[in-house]
Protein backbone atom coordinates (compact mmCIF):
# COMPACT_ATOMS: atom_id res chain seq x y z
CA UNK A 1 0.00 0.00 0.00
CA UNK A 2 1.34 3.30 -0.54
CA UNK A 3 1.98 5.43 2.02
CA UNK A 4 -0.37 8.32 1.18
CA UNK A 5 -3.48 5.67 0.81
CA UNK A 6 -1.95 4.45 4.36
CA UNK A 7 -2.67 7.39 5.65
CA UNK A 8 -6.34 8.07 4.36
CA UNK A 9 -7.30 5.06 5.18
CA UNK A 10 -7.12 5.93 9.19
CA UNK A 11 -7.36 9.08 8.98
CA UNK A 12 -10.19 11.36 7.35
CA UNK A 13 -7.97 14.47 7.86
CA UNK A 14 -4.99 13.31 5.07
CA UNK A 15 -7.56 14.52 2.28
CA UNK A 16 -7.49 17.98 3.82
CA UNK A 17 -4.30 18.66 4.94
CA UNK A 18 -2.50 21.21 2.98
CA UNK A 19 0.02 20.22 -0.03
CA UNK A 20 2.97 20.56 2.00
CA UNK A 21 2.13 18.67 4.92
CA UNK A 22 0.98 15.80 2.55
CA UNK A 23 4.27 15.46 0.89
CA UNK A 24 6.00 15.66 4.33
CA UNK A 25 3.77 12.81 5.52
CA UNK A 26 4.37 11.17 2.54
CA UNK A 27 8.02 11.66 2.53
CA UNK A 28 8.51 10.09 6.27
CA UNK A 29 6.54 7.68 6.11
CA UNK A 30 9.04 6.11 3.15
CA UNK A 31 11.51 6.16 6.53
CA UNK A 32 9.70 4.91 9.07
CA UNK A 33 6.98 2.38 9.60
CA UNK A 34 4.27 4.06 11.31
CA UNK A 35 1.58 1.71 13.96
CA UNK A 36 -2.25 3.13 12.75
CA UNK A 37 -2.43 5.17 16.25
CA UNK A 38 0.81 7.08 14.77
CA UNK A 39 -0.52 7.45 12.02
CA UNK A 40 -3.36 9.49 13.24
CA UNK A 41 -1.50 11.46 15.66
CA UNK A 42 0.82 12.69 13.03
CA UNK A 43 -2.51 14.11 10.73
CA UNK A 44 -4.08 15.29 13.63
CA UNK A 45 -1.03 17.18 14.92
CA UNK A 46 -0.77 18.49 11.28
CA UNK A 47 -4.27 20.09 10.97
CA UNK A 48 -4.41 21.31 14.69
CA UNK A 49 -1.08 23.12 14.06
CA UNK A 50 -2.31 24.64 10.39
CA UNK A 51 -5.74 25.73 12.41
CA UNK A 52 -3.80 27.25 15.34
CA UNK A 53 -1.30 29.13 13.18
CA UNK A 54 1.75 27.65 15.01
CA UNK A 55 5.29 26.22 13.42
CA UNK A 56 4.20 23.08 11.07
CA UNK A 57 4.29 19.94 11.42
CA UNK A 58 7.22 19.61 9.20
CA UNK A 59 9.24 21.92 10.86
CA UNK A 60 8.92 20.93 14.25
CA UNK A 61 9.61 17.06 13.32
CA UNK A 62 12.63 18.09 11.49
CA UNK A 63 14.01 19.96 14.92
CA UNK A 64 13.41 17.59 17.21
CA UNK A 65 15.29 14.90 14.95
CA UNK A 66 18.20 17.15 15.37
CA UNK A 67 18.79 16.31 18.48
CA UNK A 68 18.24 12.75 17.97
CA UNK A 69 22.01 10.49 18.24
CA UNK A 70 22.92 9.39 14.66
CA UNK A 71 23.66 6.26 16.45
CA UNK A 72 19.84 5.21 16.88
CA UNK A 73 18.24 2.96 14.22
CA UNK A 74 14.96 4.33 12.17
CA UNK A 75 12.92 2.57 14.99
CA UNK A 76 14.72 4.35 18.09
CA UNK A 77 14.66 7.55 16.71
CA UNK A 78 10.75 7.43 15.39
CA UNK A 79 10.05 6.47 18.90
CA UNK A 80 12.00 9.62 20.52
CA UNK A 81 10.45 12.13 18.06
CA UNK A 82 6.83 11.23 18.36
CA UNK A 83 7.52 11.70 22.16
CA UNK A 84 9.06 14.93 21.50
CA UNK A 85 6.56 15.73 19.11
CA UNK A 86 3.63 14.52 21.68
CA UNK A 87 5.12 16.90 24.80
CA UNK A 88 5.92 19.86 22.41
CA UNK A 89 1.42 19.18 21.61
CA UNK A 90 0.63 19.32 25.05
CA UNK A 91 2.03 22.33 26.01
CA UNK A 92 0.25 24.06 23.18
CA UNK A 93 -2.86 22.78 24.81
CA UNK A 94 -1.81 22.80 28.62
CA UNK A 95 -0.95 26.56 28.05
CA UNK A 96 -3.22 29.41 27.66
CA UNK A 97 -3.81 30.14 23.94
CA UNK A 98 -2.91 33.75 22.50
CA UNK A 99 -5.55 35.75 20.26
CA UNK A 100 -3.16 38.04 19.63
CA UNK A 101 -0.62 36.08 17.49
CA UNK A 102 -2.87 34.97 14.76
CA UNK A 103 -4.62 36.91 12.07
CA UNK A 104 -7.53 38.54 12.19
CA UNK A 105 -10.18 36.93 9.96
CA UNK A 106 -13.10 38.79 8.21
CA UNK A 107 -16.24 38.81 10.03
CA UNK A 108 -18.66 36.04 7.56
CA UNK A 109 -21.60 34.27 7.66
CA UNK A 110 -23.01 31.29 6.54
CA UNK A 111 -24.00 30.96 2.71
CA UNK A 112 -26.67 28.45 3.20
CA UNK A 113 -29.97 27.73 1.33
CA UNK A 114 -32.57 28.18 3.38
CA UNK A 115 -35.23 25.45 2.96
CA UNK A 116 -39.11 26.26 3.73
CA UNK A 117 -40.18 22.43 4.63
CA UNK A 118 -43.98 22.47 4.71
CA UNK A 119 -44.01 19.44 6.93
CA UNK A 120 -43.97 18.90 10.76
CA UNK A 121 -40.46 18.87 11.91
CA UNK A 122 -39.94 15.11 12.65
CA UNK A 123 -39.32 16.20 16.46
CA UNK A 124 -40.13 19.79 16.80
CA UNK A 125 -39.96 19.61 21.11
CA UNK A 126 -37.17 17.98 23.00
CA UNK A 127 -35.15 18.62 26.20
CA UNK A 128 -32.31 20.30 26.27
CA UNK A 129 -29.31 18.80 24.40
CA UNK A 130 -26.97 19.34 27.22
CA UNK A 131 -29.46 17.14 29.90
CA UNK A 132 -27.14 14.92 31.72
CA UNK A 133 -27.69 12.90 35.25
CA UNK A 134 -24.79 13.67 36.42
CA UNK A 135 -24.96 17.81 35.84
CA UNK A 136 -27.34 19.71 37.70
CA UNK A 137 -30.24 20.99 34.85
CA UNK A 138 -32.85 23.57 34.78
CA UNK A 139 -35.03 20.99 32.55
CA UNK A 140 -35.01 23.71 30.06
CA UNK A 141 -37.25 22.34 27.02
CA UNK A 142 -36.82 22.90 23.18
CA UNK A 143 -38.94 24.26 20.85
CA UNK A 144 -36.97 23.81 17.16
CA UNK A 145 -38.65 26.53 14.96
CA UNK A 146 -35.14 26.65 12.36
CA UNK A 147 -32.76 23.71 12.12
CA UNK A 148 -29.17 24.95 11.65
CA UNK A 149 -27.75 28.37 11.98
CA UNK A 150 -26.87 31.23 9.48
CA UNK A 151 -23.51 31.89 12.00
CA UNK A 152 -20.31 29.96 11.69
CA UNK A 153 -19.07 29.59 15.71
CA UNK A 154 -16.07 27.43 15.01
CA UNK A 155 -16.95 25.76 18.67
CA UNK A 156 -20.61 25.21 17.64
CA UNK A 157 -22.19 21.61 18.04
CA UNK A 158 -25.36 22.53 15.77
CA UNK A 159 -23.05 22.78 12.96
CA UNK A 160 -22.55 18.67 13.19
CA UNK A 161 -26.34 17.91 12.77
CA UNK A 162 -28.21 19.55 10.09
CA UNK A 163 -25.45 19.20 7.09
CA UNK A 164 -25.11 21.71 4.30
CA UNK A 165 -28.71 24.22 4.40
CA UNK A 166 -30.85 26.08 7.18
CA UNK A 167 -34.76 25.17 7.62
CA UNK A 168 -37.46 26.71 8.85
CA UNK A 169 -40.27 24.59 9.89
CA UNK A 170 -43.63 26.35 8.45
CA UNK A 171 -45.90 23.96 10.53
CA UNK A 172 -44.56 25.38 13.72
CA UNK A 173 -48.28 27.26 14.60
CA UNK A 174 -49.73 23.78 14.22
CA UNK A 175 -47.06 22.23 16.27
CA UNK A 176 -47.64 24.82 19.16
CA UNK A 177 -50.85 24.71 18.95
CA UNK A 178 -51.04 20.73 20.06
CA UNK A 179 -48.24 21.17 22.47
CA UNK A 180 -50.12 19.81 25.59
CA UNK A 181 -49.55 22.36 28.04
CA UNK A 182 -50.76 21.84 31.67
CA UNK A 183 -51.93 25.36 32.91
CA UNK A 184 -51.32 24.62 36.74
CA UNK A 185 -47.32 23.86 36.07
CA UNK A 186 -44.48 26.27 34.92
CA UNK A 187 -42.39 25.75 31.96
CA UNK A 188 -39.22 27.14 30.66
CA UNK A 189 -38.81 26.72 26.38
CA UNK A 190 -36.06 27.99 24.17
CA UNK A 191 -35.82 28.12 20.50
CA UNK A 192 -31.97 28.58 20.33
CA UNK A 193 -31.18 25.10 20.03
CA UNK A 194 -31.28 24.02 17.01
CA UNK A 195 -30.41 27.29 15.96
CA UNK A 196 -29.91 31.29 16.47
CA UNK A 197 -33.42 32.43 18.21
CA UNK A 198 -33.32 36.14 15.97
CA UNK A 199 -30.57 35.72 13.50
CA UNK A 200 -33.50 35.04 10.94
CA UNK A 201 -36.51 37.73 12.17
CA UNK A 202 -39.39 36.62 11.39
CA UNK A 203 -39.11 34.31 8.73
CA UNK A 204 -41.71 32.45 7.62
CA UNK A 205 -43.88 34.21 10.84
CA UNK A 206 -41.53 32.01 12.91
CA UNK A 207 -42.08 35.28 15.88
CA UNK A 208 -45.41 35.48 14.85
CA UNK A 209 -46.25 32.22 16.08
CA UNK A 210 -43.93 32.04 18.91
CA UNK A 211 -45.34 34.97 20.46
CA UNK A 212 -48.79 34.01 19.55
CA UNK A 213 -48.16 30.90 21.74
CA UNK A 214 -46.58 32.71 24.43
CA UNK A 215 -49.87 35.02 24.68
CA UNK A 216 -52.02 31.95 25.31
CA UNK A 217 -49.80 30.38 27.91
CA UNK A 218 -48.85 32.71 30.59
CA UNK A 219 -47.48 30.03 32.76
CA UNK A 220 -44.59 29.56 30.13
CA UNK A 221 -41.42 31.15 30.11
CA UNK A 222 -40.11 31.75 26.53
CA UNK A 223 -36.56 32.06 25.86
CA UNK A 224 -35.48 33.60 22.48
CA UNK A 225 -31.11 33.60 22.65
CA UNK A 226 -29.01 34.84 20.16
CA UNK A 227 -25.76 36.37 18.84
CA UNK A 228 -27.40 38.64 16.35
CA UNK A 229 -28.92 42.37 16.67
CA UNK A 230 -31.65 41.77 14.72
CA UNK A 231 -34.54 43.06 16.92
CA UNK A 232 -36.51 44.97 14.42
CA UNK A 233 -39.59 42.75 14.87
CA UNK A 234 -40.04 43.68 18.56
CA UNK A 235 -39.45 47.58 18.41
CA UNK A 236 -43.19 48.06 16.79
CA UNK A 237 -45.36 45.91 18.27
CA UNK A 238 -46.86 44.52 21.99
CA UNK A 239 -44.76 41.55 23.45
CA UNK A 240 -45.98 39.15 25.67
CA UNK A 241 -44.23 39.96 29.28
CA UNK A 242 -43.56 35.96 29.66
CA UNK A 243 -41.08 36.63 26.65
CA UNK A 244 -37.15 36.77 27.75
CA UNK A 245 -34.48 37.48 25.06
CA UNK A 246 -31.09 36.09 26.15
CA UNK A 247 -27.48 36.71 24.57
CA UNK A 248 -24.74 34.98 23.95
CA UNK A 249 -21.96 37.07 25.07
CA UNK A 250 -18.08 36.79 24.71
CA UNK A 251 -15.10 38.79 24.16
CA UNK A 252 -14.01 40.67 21.40
CA UNK A 253 -11.26 38.62 20.89
CA UNK A 254 -13.21 35.11 20.59
CA UNK A 255 -16.15 37.17 19.09
CA UNK A 256 -13.51 38.29 16.28
CA UNK A 257 -11.64 34.90 15.58
CA UNK A 258 -14.34 31.92 16.63
CA UNK A 259 -18.09 33.77 16.14
CA UNK A 260 -17.56 34.41 12.41
CA UNK A 261 -21.16 36.58 11.00
CA UNK A 262 -22.17 37.35 14.62
CA UNK A 263 -23.29 40.58 16.29
CA UNK A 264 -20.20 42.45 17.80
CA UNK A 265 -20.48 42.79 21.50
CA UNK A 266 -21.27 46.23 21.37
CA UNK A 267 -24.15 45.47 19.06
CA UNK A 268 -25.35 42.96 21.35
CA UNK A 269 -25.50 44.75 24.01
CA UNK A 270 -26.87 47.70 22.68
CA UNK A 271 -29.75 45.87 21.01
CA UNK A 272 -30.50 44.22 24.37
CA UNK A 273 -30.91 47.69 25.99
CA UNK A 274 -33.18 48.82 23.21
CA UNK A 275 -35.81 45.86 24.16
CA UNK A 276 -35.15 46.55 27.91
CA UNK A 277 -36.89 50.06 26.96
CA UNK A 278 -39.57 48.43 25.35
CA UNK A 279 -40.34 47.03 28.57
CA UNK A 280 -38.58 43.38 27.63
CA UNK A 281 -37.08 41.48 30.16
CA UNK A 282 -33.54 39.97 29.12
CA UNK A 283 -31.06 37.40 29.81
CA UNK A 284 -26.97 37.09 29.30
CA UNK A 285 -25.08 33.75 28.88
CA UNK A 286 -21.00 33.84 29.39
CA UNK A 287 -21.15 30.72 27.21
CA UNK A 288 -19.08 29.52 25.84
CA UNK A 289 -16.27 30.79 28.29
CA UNK A 290 -12.99 30.12 26.66
CA UNK A 291 -9.59 30.01 28.46
CA UNK A 292 -6.77 32.61 27.04
CA UNK A 293 -4.41 35.01 27.55
CA UNK A 294 -6.21 38.00 29.52
CA UNK A 295 -9.05 35.97 29.05
CA UNK A 296 -10.26 37.02 33.15
CA UNK A 297 -9.82 40.08 32.69
CA UNK A 298 -11.39 40.61 29.62
CA UNK A 299 -14.89 38.60 30.79
CA UNK A 300 -14.81 40.52 33.90
CA UNK A 301 -14.20 43.94 31.17
CA UNK A 302 -17.81 42.46 29.76
CA UNK A 303 -19.42 42.20 33.43
CA UNK A 304 -18.53 45.64 33.99
CA UNK A 305 -20.59 46.99 30.91
CA UNK A 306 -23.50 44.83 31.50
CA UNK A 307 -23.72 46.31 34.98
CA UNK A 308 -22.97 49.86 33.56
CA UNK A 309 -25.73 49.78 31.04
CA UNK A 310 -28.43 47.62 33.06
CA UNK A 311 -30.83 48.22 36.09
CA UNK A 312 -30.40 45.27 37.85
CA UNK A 313 -34.40 44.79 37.76
CA UNK A 314 -34.28 44.85 33.56
CA UNK A 315 -32.00 41.40 33.54
CA UNK A 316 -34.14 37.90 34.29
CA UNK A 317 -31.31 35.88 34.70
CA UNK A 318 -27.39 35.16 33.93
CA UNK A 319 -25.41 32.17 33.12
CA UNK A 320 -21.97 31.03 33.34
CA UNK A 321 -20.61 27.88 31.23
CA UNK A 322 -17.52 26.63 29.76
CA UNK A 323 -16.47 25.49 26.39
CA UNK A 324 -17.17 21.79 26.44
CA UNK A 325 -17.14 19.22 23.18
CA UNK A 326 -18.78 15.79 22.31
CA UNK A 327 -15.87 13.49 20.11
CA UNK A 328 -17.82 14.20 16.73
CA UNK A 329 -17.51 17.86 17.49
CA UNK A 330 -14.23 17.98 17.61
CA UNK A 331 -13.79 15.28 14.28
CA UNK A 332 -16.20 18.41 12.78
CA UNK A 333 -13.71 21.35 13.87
CA UNK A 334 -10.73 19.24 12.18
CA UNK A 335 -13.03 18.75 8.97
CA UNK A 336 -13.99 21.98 8.70
CA UNK A 337 -10.49 23.36 9.57
CA UNK A 338 -9.93 26.98 9.36
CA UNK A 339 -7.81 29.57 11.43
CA UNK A 340 -8.81 29.03 15.18
CA UNK A 341 -7.74 27.99 18.51
CA UNK A 342 -10.63 26.37 19.76
CA UNK A 343 -9.04 23.22 19.98
CA UNK A 344 -5.73 24.27 21.42
CA UNK A 345 -6.84 23.66 24.59
CA UNK A 346 -6.31 20.85 28.00
CA UNK A 347 -9.46 18.54 27.94
CA UNK A 348 -10.52 16.29 30.39
CA UNK A 349 -14.00 14.55 30.64
CA UNK A 350 -16.81 16.20 32.89
CA UNK A 351 -18.89 14.19 35.07
CA UNK A 352 -21.45 14.45 31.56
CA UNK A 353 -18.98 13.01 29.72
CA UNK A 354 -17.96 16.14 27.85
CA UNK A 355 -14.78 16.81 27.06
CA UNK A 356 -13.28 19.92 28.69
CA UNK A 357 -10.91 22.30 30.67
CA UNK A 358 -9.72 20.95 33.81
CA UNK A 359 -11.97 21.51 36.90
CA UNK A 360 -9.21 24.42 38.43
CA UNK A 361 -9.40 26.27 35.25
CA UNK A 362 -13.13 26.01 34.70
CA UNK A 363 -13.77 27.08 38.66
CA UNK A 364 -10.89 30.21 38.32
CA UNK A 365 -13.41 31.62 35.45
CA UNK A 366 -16.68 31.13 37.08
CA UNK A 367 -15.81 32.41 40.01
CA UNK A 368 -14.13 35.61 38.64
CA UNK A 369 -17.17 35.97 36.53
CA UNK A 370 -19.68 35.49 39.61
CA UNK A 371 -17.67 38.06 41.95
CA UNK A 372 -17.59 40.58 38.85
CA UNK A 373 -21.64 40.20 39.79
CA UNK A 374 -21.32 40.66 43.40
CA UNK A 375 -23.40 43.88 43.66
CA UNK A 376 -26.42 41.49 41.87
CA UNK A 377 -25.80 38.67 43.50
CA UNK A 378 -29.32 39.22 45.71
CA UNK A 379 -31.46 40.05 43.35
CA UNK A 380 -30.49 38.08 39.47
CA UNK A 381 -30.95 34.91 39.05
CA UNK A 382 -26.99 33.44 38.73
CA UNK A 383 -26.19 29.71 37.76
CA UNK A 384 -23.90 27.50 35.90
CA UNK A 385 -25.28 25.34 33.01
CA UNK A 386 -23.82 21.59 32.69
CA UNK A 387 -22.19 21.97 35.82
CA UNK A 388 -22.13 19.53 38.77
CA UNK A 389 -22.59 19.70 42.52
CA UNK A 390 -19.17 19.86 43.48
CA UNK A 391 -18.72 22.86 40.94
CA UNK A 392 -21.90 25.03 42.01
CA UNK A 393 -20.34 24.15 45.86
CA UNK A 394 -16.96 25.60 44.82
CA UNK A 395 -18.35 28.82 42.90
CA UNK A 396 -21.44 29.57 45.03
CA UNK A 397 -20.99 28.04 48.51
CA UNK A 398 -24.54 25.68 47.93
CA UNK A 399 -26.09 23.72 45.23
CA UNK A 400 -29.59 22.76 44.51
CA UNK A 401 -30.56 19.19 45.93
CA UNK A 402 -32.46 18.35 42.73
CA UNK A 403 -33.59 19.65 39.40
CA UNK A 404 -37.37 20.42 40.42
CA UNK A 405 -35.37 22.85 42.84
CA UNK A 406 -33.09 24.25 40.50
CA UNK A 407 -36.15 24.25 37.94
CA UNK A 408 -38.19 26.87 40.16
CA UNK A 409 -35.68 29.56 40.39
CA UNK A 410 -36.31 30.35 37.15
CA UNK A 411 -40.24 29.86 38.09
CA UNK A 412 -39.92 32.77 40.50
CA UNK A 413 -38.67 34.78 37.18
CA UNK A 414 -41.68 34.55 35.74
CA UNK A 415 -43.68 35.60 38.97
CA UNK A 416 -42.00 38.98 39.64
Amino acid sequence: MKRSAQFASVSTLYPLLTRPDRLFLDRISQEYCFTFQELKLLAEAARDLEMWEETPLEDLWEALKKDIPDKMDGSQQKKKIIQGLRAVMHRLRSGLSDYSEISEKPNRSRSFPMIIRDEEFRKPFGECPAFSYETLCCKLKTIDAVENCAFHCNYCAVQTFYGERITVNRALRENLKHLKINPDAFYHFGTGQSSDSLALGNASGILDDLCEFAGRHPNVMLELKTKSKNISYFLNRPIPRNIVCSWSLNTKAVICHEEYGTASLSERLEAAKQLTGRGVKVAFHFHPLIAYKNCVQEYRDVAGKILSLFNRNEVAFISFGALKFSKSVIQHIRKTGGSTKILQMEMEKDSGGKLTYPFARRHRLFESLYQAFASWHSSVFIYLCMEDAPMWDRVFGWHYENNDDFEAGFKKILCR
